[in-house]
């Protein structure tokens, strides 16, 4: 049986956000799926519920431009959380960003699983769970 996992969209994009979580439901691969605008509320969210491991996300979709905090700040900000956070979080930058300075960027963050373009697949997502449980961090 598969296991669900929460999972937290970071996007300004609300087509996108809408459409990830419609596939992320077809495919019965999250108990818990929230969405953010911008990386100031996914960090807020994170900060509020530091000790609350069922309410954090397994796997965070990361967007790059964003109003507020990009991607990239919210990187940097959640580095300095992450060791009072009792859970392991996966994260993915999904973006349009095709340059090669972003996805390099990205790939030198060693807190950044994976760069994915947009828009993200079927398959590229049951990946991501399958990635999850083979690693065991199913609850």
């Amino acid at each position: 049986m598969i296991k669900n996992f929460n999972f937290c969209i970071v996007d300004d994009d609300d087509i996108y956000q809408f459409t990830v979580i419609k596939t992320i439901k077809a495919l019965n691969l999250a108990k818990k799926i929230i969405a953010f605008s911008d990386g100031e509320e996914a960090l807020d969210f994170m900060i509020k519920n530091l000790h609350k491991d069922e309410e954090l996300p397994d796997v965070i979709l990361l967007d790059i431009n964003m109003p507020i905090m990009d991607g990239f700040q919210f990187m940097e900000e959640y580095i300095k959380i992450k060791p009072k956070l009792g859970k392991k979080i996966t994260i993915y930058m999904v973006s349009s960003s095709v340059d090669t300075v972003d996805i390099e960027r990205a790939k030198k963050i060693s807190e950044i699983s994976d760069y994915i373009i947009k828009p993200i697949k079927k398959g590229e997502l049951k990946s991501i769970v399958d990635k999850l449980i083979d690693e065991g961090n199913e609850d």
